[in-house]
């Protein structure tokens, strides 16, 4: 069985010949990872959300100032 991608991290890499041998042996320690790489793909994810969320976000501020400009300038020029 092998193991989920995100089990070859750093932090583990001095036991990867241990974990290797307990997620298959042992269905605690498949579960604890299996929450724990839940956790990482939620995590990854939420990243994306906040990220594309700040683009629009810095879009929408653009054009709030480009509007607010052109508005100000409609207000002089017809008055």
């Amino acid at each position: 069985m092998p193991l989920p991608d995100e089990l070859y991290n750093i932090k583990f890499a001095g036991y990867f010949e241990s974990i290797r041998e307990m997620y298959v042996a042992d269905k605690k320690f498949k579960m604890i990872c299996d929450d724990y790489c839940v956790s990482i793909s939620k995590t990854k994810n939420y990243d994306k959300r906040i990220e594309r969320n700040l683009q629009h976000k810095l879009e929408s501020e653009n054009l709030s100032r480009e509007l607010e400009e052109e508005i100000l300038f409609y207000i002089v020029r017809n008055r």
